[in-house]
């Protein structure tokens, strides 16, 4: 399935903002056998003073880019043609639960898709008792990795429901599953730290999702948004896996990967530092256009 992807995001300053950074993970990832990018372009509104475009730890495609005068508006925009290949229904070949931390330790290695790097706390996700104990409840004895995965990916997506005004970019995990209500990264730093409190490595995956509009109505321009879901190593033979909580379905055809890492910290869009007065506003338009039938 390929897929014309626009995005564009506006950050708009009360006063003209000195010395502003920032990195951005927009780009679409080439991922051999699962994600061809046909092209893809980042343009940056006003031109910065300073641009890299590199590559960050985990393999994300990472544009660094600083102004060094007033700037009362930054507009990031990205056009990308991206192919999801098909991949079939995975056959579960995963170790029994039990045996996966063996599978982990025999790991030697520290390259960025490691396990080891997705297992402990990181920025967003720490250790938390009540989803680690909802977890242990979610997941039947003697499963496999695989089935526990899905199984808490079930579990979640019935005891949470969406809400976009109930958590901001910056809630935890816990106030997120205590309320049982949020967004896309709100329901997977909650199976993040559920697979993590089962000794399963478990990342953050972002990207787009396409979405369809309600029978009968037609499709709004800019109506798309980025979206978040969970990726868990569930053994040598299987690798990393993905599943979307909040949909509660693999990652399928419908869903093209910008980044992945330990959790929103390791993938934000847009992140910096400025110094400015006043209020900042930022508004966000995405079009995930299917261009085959």
């Amino acid at each position: 399935m390929r897929y014309d992807i626009h995005l564009s995001i506006d950050y708009t300053y009360a006063a003209p903002s000195d010395h502003l950074r920032n990195l951005v993970r927009l780009l679409p990832a080439e991922l051999p056998g699962r994600q061809r990018v046909w092209s893809r372009k980042l343009t940056v509104t006003p031109t910065p003073d300073e641009r890299r475009d590199t590559i960050d730890f985990f393999g994300n495609a990472m544009t660094s880019v600083v102004w060094h005068g007033p700037v009362a508006e930054a507009i990031f925009e990205l056009s990308a043609r991206v192919e999801r290949l098909a991949v079939g229904d995975p056959l579960d070949l995963s170790p029994p639960l039990a045996d996966l931390g063996a599978e982990v330790t025999g790991e030697m290695t520290l390259a960025p898709a490691s396990p080891h790097h997705f297992l402990g706390a990181s920025p967003r996700v720490v250790p938390c008792a009540e989803i680690t104990a909802f977890a242990r409840a979610a997941v039947p004895r003697g499963i496999s990795a695989y089935g526990a995965v899905t199984a808490l990916g079930h579990a979640l997506h019935h005891h949470m429901s969406f809400d976009a005004e109930a958590t901001t970019v910056d809630t935890p995990p816990r106030e997120a599953f205590v309320q049982r209500r949020g967004v896309c990264q709100d329901f997977t730093h909650v199976m993040i730290a559920g697979l993590r409190g089962l000794g399963i490595p478990a990342g953050y995956v972002s990207g787009f999702l396409r979405t369809f509009p309600p029978p009968g109505a037609p499709r709004l321009e800019g109506a798309d948004a980025m979206h978040a879901w969970v990726r868990a190593w569930v053994g040598r033979e299987m690798g990393w896996i993905e599943f979307d909580p909040t949909n509660d379905q693999g990652a399928g055809l419908d869903y093209i990967s910008v980044a992945v890492g330990r959790d929103y910290d390791d993938v934000a869009p847009v992140r910096g530092a400025l110094r400015s007065a006043g209020s900042a506003e930022t508004s966000q338009a995405v079009d995930v256009l299917p261009l085959d039938s």
